[in-house]
Formats: C-alpha cells, structure tokens, sequence
C-alpha cells in the first residue's frame, strides 16, 4: 500500500510540474519614490528651474526620493544645468524596472525615443509635463557639400532650413538671408523664402580661392534678417579642407556608378581631395561636378600633378593621359564575364593586414570580372581572387605591381559599389578594400589613411559627443588628444571600448586637435545648433501611472519543494522496493 501511496504522490507531482498551474501575490509598494528628472537641453530655463523644485520637494517630502537624472544616458542627481543633446527615457524605465516604488518623470514632453519603449514601461510612471512656452522659430536644419576641394573648385553647399511654431500677427511668408562666412568675413549670401512650416532646400554656390587660406576651414551657414525667439539654431557649421591641387583624379569612361562610389569613399578614407573627369562622348571630356568641357591638355596636367590617377570602365580610353604621368595608377575596368562573382578571403599580400576585419562570406556578388589588360604584367602580387557562383578556378580580381619605381594596382571586377550601396558591413567593407588600395598606392606620402583615430563626424550638436572611430590595423589603445580653440588649450584622453569607438564630449566651439605619438591632426567643430532648441511638439503627456503595489505572478516550477516532492516519493519508492525484493 505505502508503494502506491508513493508512486500516486510522485506522479501528482510530476503532473503539476508539467502543467505549472501560476498563483499571484502582492508585491510591496516600497519605502522610497524614484523620481527621472529630465537633463535634456530643452528643459534649459523654466522648465529646468520648476522641475528641479519638484524633484527637491519629492526629496524632502515623507519617504525621501531618489532622484535621478536623464537625457544622452542616465546618472545621479546635480543640480547643474540641462546639456544633453537627447532626451532617452527608455533606458531610466528599464533601470528603474526593478524597484517596487512609484516611479515619477518630470519632463517637458519632448523625449526622442517614446516609440521604441515597451508599452508596459511606459505605462508604469507618473508623468509630470512642464511644458515649454509656445514661440515661433526659424532654423537651418543641415548643411552638405564636398568635403574636400581644390583651390579651383567651386564649392556647392546644400543648406535645409525650416520654421516651427505660429508667427505673431498670423501666418504668411517670410523673407530671409543665408550668410556663408569663415571667422566672421561674409562669403557668399543668397536670399530665401521662409516656409509657414516645414523644411525647404536650397544651394550655395561659391569659388574655394574665396575661402581666406587653404587648408582645414570651418564654413559658418547662418540666417540673417529672422526676428524669432531662438538664435542657437540659427547656424550651422561644415568644414572643409581646401587644397592648392587634387591627390587624386579619376579619368570615368564611360561614367557609372563604380565611378559615382569610387571617388565618394576616395575622398572620405583617404581625406583628400579627388577630381573627377567623365567621357560623356567619344572623345568629349568633362568635368564631372559641373559638366564643363575639358581639354586635353587640361586632363593631361592634372593627371600628371596628380599624386594618385585612377582610369575606370575603359581604362585604355585615359592612356593618353595617363602616360606621361610617374605617379601611383588604379587601373578599374568595369566590363567583363558577367554572373555572380564572389570574393573570397584575401590571399598574403600587402592588403591583407588592412583587410582582416571584412565578412566576406556576407558579402553580394561581384556582376563581372573583366580579362587582365596588358596594363598590367604578369609579375603582380594577386590581392584578392573572386570564383564564379563559387565555384571553378579563381580568377585574379585586385592586382598589385611596382613597375619602374611606379606602384600599378588593377581591378577588374565590375559592380564592387554595391557593397557601399547597400550600407551597414557591406560598405564598412568597401570602405576599407579602397582605403587599403590607397594606403598602398600612396604609400609613404598618404594623407589621413594612415591615421591611427578618426573622428567620425566633424560637426557634432550641441551637447552630443565627438565621437572617434580608431581606423589603424592593430587593437585600439588610448591615445591623448590636445584640442585648441582661440585662446584656450586641453588635454583629453581618447579611451576606445572593444568596438574601436570613443566619445568625447566638448562645448561649443572650434577645436583643431592633434593626437599624441603621431602626425594626425584636423579641425572639429561643436555647434551651438540642437534639435532640442526646436519647439517640437511634446511627444510624451501626463499622466498618472500605475498603482505602484502590482501582483506578481509565480509558476509552481519557481516553486523549489515541489521538485523535492517528486524526487523524495521516487527515491523512497526505489528503495522500498529494493528492500523488498521487488523490480
């Protein structure tokens, strides 16, 4: 009888183990609120003043509350003014996620990031809005052009601006000006139309001999002639590295987009300034940023002060050009067998260190690859090879070669620019395929590609961080920084996390740095600009959160006795029967 007894106990248990019926308690309220005061920029003034009363009368108030502070990241109170670029509620929720007390905001509704938090964080907290006082703001949203130019080249900015909130006296078009400047000295100005609301586009164009010297430059983009309540976004800022004469010239014929990428990721990884001459016709040259018909004796001149020339699709069509010149050559050309070509891992060459981090598995296809030219001998170091829909023999894809004291590199696969297309790893690793063919052709006399950190954006918002990138083969330490701006200099230490990424947080201003153990050196500029100081609609309102005591629900699997339950009827069981004589 005790046997049944045992195994009808054992298997009650086991069946309530398996179907985990759940039950619910109480969980406390706790002793102390938590309050999330909101650091952003937008708090700055009245917002900022009478939510910090708040939060002081929560801390003296009969359970004493913690407070915290939000915004780019979340951090213990101090009572100093708001900074933060952005305004992240999301990660304060989930950290505060784990205490049983209220949970209490104090906000002006403007957070960035309500779309992404879970809807039951969201709904837990009391939310108090001290919302920001109503005005009308006139502002320049971006500014875009070529990064790097040639004394003379004309320089072609793309400026966005915009308006937000009502005019007084009722709606209706505005009239404004758009001021380029360097260091105060007007460059260019352009007349514009305001929008009632929205963003609008527009182009500036002005010759680089006007910027004063060449160079790293910071281009001031402001409005002019704006009577609005808030003149911190009213200018932007982009810089610009004016040089005497290109570093490198691209002869596309006939234009395509290997050509349109090529001389994009050119200029950024290499940091110099690039020209490029397209064959629109049979023996019509042009100037591919502004159409211009170009002579041969022009194309033959700049090939030859050129330190780089690069020949694509039909490299034979720039022979002409390019022979009188002893400088490092790219051969591109783009026609070949077509079909899906994949790249495989780099064989030894000089490539290979630079090439070490790219998924090439992850990679798209090549569309062609073309016969090796006589261009280029068959002494060449073979960099990298491509197969056929992965299989058959390999076939030679980036050559290298030294020739008469003159370093030749060949590509002949067709399509690589869809890697930069599709954005992500796939462009990091075109990206880096260019820069280690320009590394190498340049050689000792590269600018930029050899440095060790980068700073990914030349132009940071007001209080988001300059944020470097390390670029150098080997694994990223930390290197000290020395940033000048006018009469002031600092000394910073640039500390990478394993993702090669530092991030340094500066005040407005404009800083030329330069890192310890090298040569590198450049031109950052922090903006007073902010998205902050937009009167944005708020995107987050009050409201009076959950209960702060919740029920808690627990499976009878989180139950430990039940598991011993089980375990002692079948042991006991066993060993009865063990005694008994039984199977």
């Amino acid at each position: 009888m005790s046997l049944v007894i045992l195994r009808v106990l054992a298997v009650v248990a086991l069946i309530f183990l398996l179907w985990n019926p759940a039950s619910s308690r109480l969980l406390p309220a706790g002793d102390q609120p938590l309050v999330l005061l909101d650091a952003s920029l937008s708090m700055t003034g009245q917002p900022w003043q009478a939510a910090l009363d708040s939060a002081r009368r929560f801390a003296r108030g009969a359970r004493s509350a913690v407070v915290w502070r939000f915004g780019r990241h979340v951090s213990a109170l101090d009572t100093t003014p708001p900074a933060d670029g952005a305004s992240r509620l999301g990660p304060a929720l989930e950290a505060a996620a784990g205490r049983a007390g209220e949970v209490i905001v104090l906000t002006d509704g403007n957070v960035d990031d309500v779309v992404g938090i879970p809807a039951d964080l969201l709904r837990r907290p009391r939310v108090i809005v001290q919302p920001r006082a109503l005005f009308f703001d006139a502002y320049v949203a971006s500014v875009e052009g070529a990064r790097h130019v040639t004394r003379g080249d004309t320089v072609r900015l793309r400026v966005s601006y915009g308006t937000m909130g009502k005019r007084e006296g009722g709606r209706g078009a505005g009239t404004a000006t758009l001021v380029v400047s360097v260091g105060g000295r007007p460059l260019a100005t352009q007349a514009i139309t305001l929008p009632d609301s929205g963003v609008l586009e527009t182009s500036i164009t002005l010759p680089a001999s006007s910027v004063p010297s060449p160079g790293w430059q910071v281009l001031e983009v402001s409005l002019d002639g704006v009577d609005d309540a808030e003149p911190r976004d009213d200018t932007r800022e982009f810089v610009i590295d004016v040089s005497l004469e290109p570093a490198a010239v691209i002869l596309a014929s006939p234009p395509d987009w290997e050509a349109r990428f090529l001389a994009r990721a050119l200029s950024d990884v290499a940091r110099v300034p690039v020209k490029m001459f397209v064959e629109t016709e049979p023996g019509r040259w042009r100037d591919a940023g502004t159409l211009q018909p170009v002579q041969t004796a022009d194309l033959t001149r700049a090939a030859a002060g050129a330190r780089l020339v690069v020949a694509t699709g039909d490299p034979g069509r720039a022979r002409p050009f390019t022979a009188a010149s002893r400088n490092a050559l790219l051969l591109w050309p783009t026609n070949g067998q077509s079909g899906d070509w994949y790249v495989e891992r780099p064989a030894s060459s000089p490539l290979t260190a630079a090439l070490s981090g790219v998924q090439w598995d992850s990679l798209p296809p090549a569309t062609a690859v073309a016969i090796s030219p006589r261009d280029s001998g068959s002494a060449g170091t073979i960099a990298l090879t491509a197969r056929l829909a992965r299989r058959g023999a390999p076939r030679p894809i980036v050559t290298l070669e030294q020739r008469n004291g003159r370093r030749i590199a060949l590509v002949t696969a067709g399509g690589l620019w869809r890697w930069a297309f599709r954005g992500g790893a796939s462009e990091e690793a075109y990206r880096s395929v260019v820069a280690a063919l320009a590394d190498w052709l340049l050689g000792d006399r590269s600018a930029g590609i050899r440095e060790r950190a980068l700073p990914i954006a030349l132009e940071t918002p007001n209080g988001l961080p300059v944020v470097w990138r390390w670029t150098a083969t080997d694994s990223a330490r930390k290197v000290a920084v020395t940033l000048r701006s006018k009469d002031t200099t600092r000394v910073d230490t640039l500390r990478f996390d394993p993702g090669g990424r530092a991030e340094l947080s500066l005040p407005p201003g404009i800083y030329r740095y330069a890192l310890s153990g090298g040569t590198e050196q450049g031109v950052i500029a922090v903006e007073t600009y902010s998205d902050e100081w937009l009167p944005r609609a708020p995107a987050l309102t009050a409201q009076p959160g959950e209960a702060t005591a919740r029920l808690a629900s627990v499976g009878l699997r989180d139950r430990w006795w039940l598991f011993v339950i089980a375990l002692a009827a079948l042991a006991t069981e066993w060993a009865l029967r063990r005694r008994q004589g039984l199977p």
